[in-house]
């Protein structure tokens, strides 16, 4: 696993064939197939892995620790974003390039992208709860938007594709009036 995520994460889910990832992990390939009968089962456990890293560990928790307001944390996205687009290692979103490589709806691998893709979008929600925006999920989709659109943006080469973001998102923000109880949100008046 620890093999093709690194793969994976890098290189993309099509340029990656399954002997590549078995001669990268040292394992053979009776063994591979053992755990995952299939190179969609693999790609599969990387998106949730990814999700756990990525998603939960890394960005959820960056933001939390960075910021204490739902509005807050929202903008706070961006600096956790810029910081990682700085990085020589920078690799892009996964979901996004998942979602891009694999073209067709019906498809479980792309599927499975949409449905991580939309566990982000309820963490948005849920901070714009928080943040007392009027419509939050018309709101968690445009912040969802901004951030999958200056991820794209750095991975053309514009290293500060985070930063215009979060000026963009501070209008957006100020466009919603705070409908939020105290500076900790949640419960709306």
């Amino acid at each position: 696993m620890a093999a093709a995520y690194d793969l994976f994460s890098r290189q993309g889910i099509r340029a990656v064939g399954v002997d590549a990832i078995i001669a990268r992990a040292g394992v053979a390939k009776m063994s591979f197939y053992r755990h995952f009968p299939s190179k969609d089962d693999l790609v599969l456990a990387f998106l949730q892995k990814r999700e756990q890293l990525w998603t939960h560990e890394w960005l959820e928790a960056e933001i939390k620790r960075r910021a204490g307001t739902p509005r807050e944390r929202l903008l706070a996205i961006f600096g956790v974003f810029d910081e990682w687009f700085q990085r020589e290692d920078f690799e892009g979103c996964s979901f996004i390039n998942v979602l891009l490589e694999m073209t067709e709806p019906a498809n479980p691998v792309r599927q499975a992208t949409a449905f991580h893709l939309a566990n982000i979008r309820i963490f948005l929600q849920a901070l714009a709860e928080g943040a007392g925006v009027a419509e939050p999920n018309d709101f968690a989709r445009k912040w969802h938007i901004l951030m999958k659109g200056s991820i794209v943006a750095a991975g053309e080469g514009d290293r500060l594709a985070a930063r215009r973001a979060r000026e963009v998102g501070r209008l957006l923000l100020a466009s919603e009036p705070d409908r939020s109880l105290g500076s900790g949100g949640g419960a709306r008046r």
